[in-house]
Parts: C-alpha cells; structure tokens; sequence
C-alpha cells in the first residue's frame, strides 16, 4: 500500500509537470551496466521514466534529412526533460529518499555512443513500451515519437511491468531508412551504418549533433499487435 500511495503520488507531479508518459523500474539487476559512481550506485533501486511526445508536425517535415527546426525541437524538448526530471527528484529527496536525474542526452563516450545509462532500456523495463527494429524505444501510442529521462532513486516504489509486445508487421522504417541498418529483426540493426549516416548529417551542417529522425518520422504509435 505504501509503495502504491508513493507510485501515485509521484505519477500525478510528473504529469503536472507535463510528462506524457511515466514508469517505474526496478534497477537492481542491471546497475553495473551504468557508468556512475558504484557509491551512490549502492543507495538506489529504483529508476523513475518520463517521456515528453515529440512534434508530429515537425517531424512531418523531415524527408531525406534530418531538418533545423527538428535539431531546435530535438535540443528543446530534451532541456524541458532535464527541468522535470530536476524538479521532480526535488520532491522526491524533500519526502526524504534519494534521487540522481540522469540527462535526457548527454554522451560522455562519442567513440562508443554512450551514456551514463540507456534511458530506452529503462523505459523498456518500466512498461513504457519495446525495443522496435529501429533500435528506438517504440510506445503503443506514440510510437518512438517522445524523448525520455530517468530519475534512479530509493523511494519504495510500485514498479511497472514490460510490455509484451513488437513491432508486429509494421515495417514502415525498413523502407525509409537512408542506409538500410534497419533489418527485420531488432538485433540485427547496423548500429555502425547508422552512426557513419549521423556523422554525414553533421559533417554537411545539416544539424549539429548526431541526430536524424527519419525513422522516427514514420513510428507513429497506434501499431497493431502481430
């Protein structure tokens, strides 16, 4: 009961604070994966995810190549993600638990593309959907069109189970994929093919992070299941 009142009450703040979308997953199994301190590692359990939708009209806009105002959008959306993710670990640590907001988009190993942790593989285990054959955390009603952030923390919390779902026989970004590192099944995705595509974007001025949304642009949600 207790660990529900808090699941409420921690779902109604982030939604007044303009989450589209919350879970919460257990983290004990997979803390070594994350590149943090194994100290303040030790304190925390569970992993709080909020995803903001993205713009569909601005996405609408990107064909062949990644587009500006999507970079602006792109840069927008994850600094509105960091803000709830600061406010709300606010109110979790003035109920007297711990909280560490991990940024929506902060590389810290370019070479290797990684993070202090994987947000989609936290949204994944918080129900907010699957791992699609875009390599993108795919949600039932917004398809991969969201940002995520992820808030790990000691409060006893109700946690969310993973979604059983796929992608079923939706294969809208096999056919527009620039490069074709998108395959059948999700592990297969080329994960080289895609980088090598970012740097191309970024090397023509196109935007200035490694970023495309292409495929993003054609994962709308509202998939049927297979």
């Amino acid at each position: 009961m207790y660990r529900e009142k808090n699941y409420l009450f921690v779902k109604k703040t982030a939604h007044t604070l303009g989450a589209d979308l919350f879970g919460v997953a257990d983290i004990t199994n997979i803390k070594y994966e994350f590149a943090l301190s194994g100290d303040v590692l030790a304190k925390l359990d569970k992993a709080v995810v909020l995803g903001v939708q993205l713009s569909k009209s601005i996405l609408e806009e990107i064909q062949g190549f990644p587009t500006k105002l999507y970079f602006h959008h792109y840069r927008t959306v994850n600094m509105l993600l960091d803000q709830m993710a600061l406010r709300l670990s606010g109110v979790i640590q003035k109920k007297g638990f711990d909280a560490l907001a991990i940024p929506a988009s902060q590389i810290i190993d370019w070479q290797n593309q990684k993070a202090h942790l994987s947000h989609k593989k936290l949204g994944m285990l918080a129900g907010l959907g699957w791992i699609g054959r875009n390599n993108l955390l795919v949600n039932p009603r917004f398809g991969s069109q969201f940002r995520l952030v992820s808030i790990l923390t000691n409060m006893p919390l109700k946690e969310d189970a993973p979604l059983k779902r796929d992608c079923g026989f939706c294969h809208s970004c096999i056919a527009v994929c620039p490069v074709g590192a998108i395959k059948e099944e999700p592990n297969d995705f080329e994960h080289l093919k895609c980088f090598e595509k970012l740097r191309e974007f970024q090397r023509q001025r196109l935007v200035d992070q490694y970023i495309c949304g292409i495929c993003v642009r054609v994962c709308g949600g509202n998939l049927e299941q297979k």
